[in-house]
C-alpha cells in the first residue's frame, strides 16, 4: 500500500480521539476541505484496507459506517457509551464456538462482534450534576 497524503489524512482524523468511533461522513467532509474531488467510496474502500490491515476498526452504527482507530491487536469486545460514544476494552469469557456450531449443524464459525452499549460513569456524573 502506498503511503499518500490522503491516507496519511485519514489515519490521522481517526488518531486525534482513539477512543470514539467516528462516522466516515466525518472523516470524507475533513478529507474533502483539502481534497475536494476525492470520492466516498475511495475513503470508504481505503478504510477497509486498512481494517485488513488491522489499523482501524470498522462498525455499522444506526446506517452509519463508522471507523476507529484500532486500540489493540488481540480479540476483544467494547462497551459504547450511546450518549458521548467513548469506547471502553471490556474482558469476557472465551465463547465456545463449537456451542454454537451444535445448534447450527453444518455451519462453521469464523468470527463474531460483541459491543455492550449504554450510558458511561462520565455521562451519568454530569446528568445527575445537570437534574
Amino acid at each position: 500500500m502506498r503511503w499518500t497524503k490522503q491516507r496519511k489524512m485519514m489515519i490521522e482524523a481517526v488518531s486525534r480521539d482513539p477512543q470514539r468511533y467516528v462516522d466516515i461522513t466525518q472523516v470524507d467532509q475533513y478529507l474533502r476541505q483539502d481534497y475536494p474531488g476525492l470520492s466516498h467510496n475511495t475513503i470508504y474502500r481505503n478504510f477497509k484496507e486498512f481494517e485488513d490491515l488491522g489499523i482501524v476498526e470498522l462498525r455499522q452504527h444506526n446506517d452509519q459506517m463508522q471507523v476507529k482507530y484500532r486500540c489493540d491487536p488481540y480479540h476483544h469486545h467494547h462497551f459504547i457509551c450511546d450518549q458521548c460514544g467513548r469506547v471502553q476494552e471490556i474482558k469476557m469469557m472465551p465463547i465456545d464456538d463449537a456451542f454454537f456450531e451444535r445448534q447450527l449443524p453444518g455451519i462453521k464459525i469464523t468470527g463474531h462482534r460483541f459491543e455492550l452499549h449504554g450510558i458511561c460513569a462520565q455521562c451519568q456524573a454530569k446528568q445527575g450534576h445537570e437534574q
